[in-house]
């Protein structure tokens, strides 16, 4: 039972984005190892901007 984390940040995902990204993990998995897709697990975490970090500094403050 294939589970996969993504972890991204939360600026703007829609949900068909998030759906399409859960869609496609799914398929890979599928087609390159052979894993059931009723099966595989895939779970999107977004985390806020203020909570990313880059080269010291924050997602946030680098957008800017």
């Amino acid at each position: 039972m294939p589970f996969v984390s993504v972890r991204i940040t939360r600026e703007g995902n829609t949900p068909e984005q998030k759906a399409k990204v859960i869609e496609e993990i799914t398929d890979t998995l599928q087609r390159v190892l052979g894993k059931k897709t009723e099966l595989t697990h895939i779970v999107i975490e977004e985390v806020d901007m203020d909570n990313w970090g880059v080269a010291g500094k924050t997602a946030s403050e680098i957008n800017k």
